[in-house]
This record gives C-alpha cells, structure tokens and sequence, in this order.
C-alpha cells in the first residue's frame, strides 16, 4: 500500500481528527478524497471540490423576481436585486424568510428556502444541488 508523507503537525491533526470521527487516519484521509473527488458526486449535485464557488439563484415572490447568488461553501446567500440588494443571509431559508417579509408583511414568513430559491442556470430548485447527506454545505 502506497505512504504519504506529511509533516508532524499534520499528523498529529489527522489523528486527533481520525480519533473524534472513530476511524483511522487512513480511513479519514480515504473519506476526505471521496468527498473532494468529481467522481463522488450524485447528479445534480455539487462536489465538495466545487465548494468554494457562488452559485447565481432567484426567486419569483409575488410577481417580482429577487436575485442573489449562493455560497455553496458556506450556504449564504446574498441578495444582489429588489429592495434586499446587498442583505446576506446565513442561510437560504432566512433569506427566503426576509423576501416573504418584505412583499408581504402580513402573511406567515416561514418557508423553505431550498425550495424557494431556483438557479439562474437552468431553473432547477436550489435543493438539487444540497449535499446528499441534508445539511448546508
């Protein structure tokens, strides 16, 4: 079996990490490959290796289009049209939150973001690109 080598600190820091997930270093370093690897992806979703882009998406809420685009690595969205142009939101549900606020104050704000949002690209649900295993990437 190939070695790779790196320094101590870094081996330290594998282990410890290896040690709180109940894996070895190996089994560790094999899931942060799979994770980053173009091939590990399911269809329609974004690798972990695609993690550090923005992502264009919109949302029609009652007939005006609001546009921001997504931090796929941190799941922050940012508005970048309407009245919200230049509001970040931790996540697209509290962004999804804040349009249904703004358009309609008086209605219950509470939605989805991952079904609210859509990609500019191709108008697919910005859910069809969330990490396989639920949480925000």
């Amino acid at each position: 079996m190939p070695n790779i080598e790196v320094d101590a600190d870094t081996a330290r820091a594998l282990t410890f990490a290896a040690r709180m997930a109940g894996m070895t270093p190996g089994q560790l370093v094999t899931r942060l490959v799979a994770r980053a690897s173009l091939l590990s992806a399911e269809p329609g979703e974004v690798p972990e290796s695609a993690s550090d882009r923005r992502v264009a998406i919109y949302a029609d809420y009652e007939d005006v289009r609001t546009d921001a685009l997504f931090d796929v690595a941190t799941g922050r969205v940012d508005v970048t049209s309407g009245p919200l142009a230049g509001r970040g939101f931790k996540t697209p549900t509290g962004a999804a939150r804040a349009v249904v606020a703004h358009y309609k104050p008086g209605v219950s704000p509470h939605r989805n973001g991952w079904s609210f949002w859509f990609l500019s690209e191709d108008g697919r649900a910005l859910q069809t690109i969330r990490h396989s295993d639920g949480h925000t990437p």
